[in-house]
Order: C-alpha cells, then structure tokens, then sequence
C-alpha cells in the first residue's frame, strides 16, 4: 500500500482578519446620522423652549395689565421673561385685555433664522384697575 501525501491545508486566518476596518466604514457611514439627528434634537428643545417663555412671559404681562399696570410696565415683565429681543402687542378691548409675545428662536441650524416662538394670553381686567 502506497502512501498518500496529505492534502496541504488551507493557510488558517485569524479571527476577524476579513473584517479588519469595518468598524471604522460603519462608524464614518453612521456618524453623520447620529449628528444630524443631535443637532435636530437641540433645535426642537430651542424651539420648545422659546415657546414656553413667551406663554410665561405672555400670561404675566396679561396678569399685570390686568391689575392696571401702565403700558411700560406690561411690556417690561413680557421682555423681562420672554427676553429683550421679544415682541409685545398689548391690546385692550372691552373688559378683555390681551397680551401677544413673540421672539426669534435661537436654532443654531442654518435657514431657521426667521423662526418665530409666538404666544398671547387674555385676561379679565380687574374691577377698579385703571
């Protein structure tokens, strides 16, 4: 009986030698993503934040021209709150008085300058104020 001579056997690899970068591919092609969706999430938490300064800022400034403040004060606790950049209208109408804030919305995402948080708040005016 003859010898065989054995079959020579495939060089053996070491593990993930295939593989070697794909982490580093995977996080360049994800990276983006996951930045992309901070920045969108920082711009709705802007957004959200302005929002509720100006209805705080409204609902005070409506409570205090409900009281008979002057003009000048209602416009100083709306930008007091909403902040100096904001708009106030003060509108009296009958036994109503109405308060509307607006301000810019500070996004930091390019094109969304023109952004605008905007809120208004009604109230009954006191008997005997002004």
């Amino acid at each position: 009986m003859a010898a065989r001579a054995a079959a020579p056997r495939p060089a053996r690899r070491a593990p993930g030698d295939g593989e070697r970068g794909a982490v580093t591919a995977e996080l360049a092609l994800v990276l983006p993503a996951v930045v992309t969706v901070l920045l969108v999430c920082c711009a709705v938490a802007a957004a959200v934040l302005g929002q509720v300064r100006c209805a705080d800022a409204a609902r005070a400034a409506a409570r205090a021209a409900a009281i008979g403040e002057p003009a000048a004060v209602v416009v100083s606790v709306a930008r007091e709150l909403a902040g100096p950049d904001a708009e106030v209208v003060v509108d009296a109408d009958g036994g109503w008085v109405e308060v509307v804030v607006s301000r810019p919305l500070a996004t930091g995402l390019p094109g969304a300058g023109a952004l605008r948080a905007r809120a208004g708040a009604r109230a009954w005016v006191e008997p005997g104020a002004g």
